[in-house]
């Protein structure tokens, strides 16, 4: 017999194994698919991506080693996830720039910076405004931080400092 937990590792395996994103809001249940996500940039693809969209990036240690937690790296960044910035550029019209990527140092998981889901922006009151006023509050995480959903099923976080993103998809590109 299958418990939960063994059928959903199941179902994960499954989607996997045919290019299918399973991810909460999108993917097998949620209905959506992304062909994207297992494509995997390098450290100049994105930044000529952001670069054409007007996003800039910092870095603490003014570098982009992917192994060093102090630079911002885009090395193995997932495309969609490129494109989910790039789209939440062209829809607010606000200054974006990025302050994580790729890099070490973040948490780990499915759906994280190392594996390329995951961009933290720095915050302003533009993208602020534009997060908390367009997107539905789904509640706290269980840090204590709150969360916004956006109708692709993307999340973004506020950690006090910067905005934690989550792109399963690229936002409507």
């Amino acid at each position: 017999m299958l418990t939960r937990p063994r059928l959903r590792s199941a179902l994960t395996a499954l989607a996997l194994v045919l290019g299918v994103l399973f991810a909460p809001g999108v993917g097998v249940i949620g209905g959506a698919t992304d062909a994207h996500a297992a494509t995997k940039l390098t450290h100049a693809q994105a930044t000529a991506r952001f670069s054409s969209s007007g996003i800039t990036w910092s870095s603490s240690g003014g570098c982009s080693d992917r192994n060093v937690s102090t630079c911002t790296s885009f090395d193995q960044l997932n495309l969609a996830t490129a494109q989910g910035a790039q789209t939440l550029k062209s829809a607010t019209g606000c200054a974006i720039n990025i302050t994580g990527g790729t890099e070490t140092g973040h948490a780990s998981g499915t759906y994280s910076h190392w594996n390329g889901y995951k961009l933290d922006f720095a915050k302003n009151t533009c993208l602020n405004n534009y997060v908390t006023g367009t997107f539905t509050y789904i509640g706290l995480r269980g840090d204590g931080y709150a969360q916004y959903q956006a109708a692709s099923g993307n999340i973004y976080v506020n950690e006090g400092n910067h905005w934690d993103t989550t792109y399963y998809n690229c936002g409507g590109c």
